[in-house]
């Protein structure tokens, strides 16, 4: 059965809005937004379940059963609600209440005896952690771990920058110190991208299980990771700058990788 709803004012108007804002209040119900029909289509492929899906025929051209579940509920919108509740007003029509994953360092399951891994220290900016996640889904890396995080995953900028691909990664957050004990105990090599003492990353090995780590663009990596490291490597710079942002970076070191591997 569908519902309707046509006030700005209703409860679930409300906390969708205060959900698309906050991330105390997606942590405490443990939910978040997704809109667009990639994003919702990505996210039910991910195994994530769909709670609540809202759409406005105004705006939606397609059947809302590819979206939902026996246990979903569906509710029509009007445009102007839509509007008022979606945080990128081009999206299609279609937003939903998603239950979040919580994934632990434990939960992770590699398919391959030589996992390749992205790990981003610190990440501060949601764009630069969706790009980041774009390119881990692109490289097909076996996980994305993000240590010592200073914002939540289902950020709405992550969720948008990353189209989708916060979705279609394994992700974990955990401290630097855990995740380094975690690749350890794996037996997992520790590649960190710094540019003081390091090495021409085309001279290193990736093809064993390997974690690519990066850090910030304004301070890079911490002294833990540079401690932890089999190898600390660089990309070589021939103009006037010394870096790149993160996620061109990561996607240099990931595709090389990618090629020793033979893709």
């Amino acid at each position: 059965m569908i519902k309707e709803i046509s006030s700005v004012n209703n409860p679930l108007i409300k906390n969708i809005i205060t959900l698309q804002e906050k991330s105390r209040a997606r942590k405490k119900d443990g939910v978040f937004v997704a809109e667009g029909q990639r994003e919702i289509s990505l996210a039910i492929k991910g195994g994530y379940s769909i709670k609540t899906l809202l759409f406005t025929s105004e705006i939606l051209s397609t059947d809302v059963s590819a979206f939902v579940t026996e246990t979903t509920d569906i509710i029509k919108i009007t445009a102007d609600i839509y509007q008022k509740i979606a945080y990128r007003a081009s999206t299609e029509g279609v937003l939903a209440i998603v239950s979040s994953k919580i994934t632990g360092l434990e939960d992770l399951k590699f398919q391959k005896s030589n996992p390749l891994l992205l790990i981003a220290e610190a990440p501060e900016k949601p764009g630069n952690i969706g790009a980041l996640l774009r390119t881990a889904d692109a490289a097909n890396v076996d996980a994305v771990l993000i240590a010592n995080p200073r914002t939540d995953l289902y950020n709405p900028n992550i969720i948008r920058s990353s189209v989708g691909c916060v979705f279609t990664n394994q992700v974990a957050m955990a401290s630097s110190a855990d995740i380094i004990t975690f690749l350890k105990e794996k037996r997992i090599s520790i590649y960190s991208a710094i540019l003081q003492e390091s090495l021409p990353y085309h001279t290193q090995d990736f093809t064993a299980g390997c974690a690519i780590v990066v850090g910030t663009e304004a301070t890079g990596l911490s002294q833990e990771w540079r401690d932890a490291s089999t190898a600390n490597i660089h990309i070589p710079m021939q103009g006037e700058i010394d870096s790149l942002n993160v996620s061109v970076a990561a996607a240099v070191l990931l595709f090389e990788a990618k090629r020793q591997r033979g893709f």
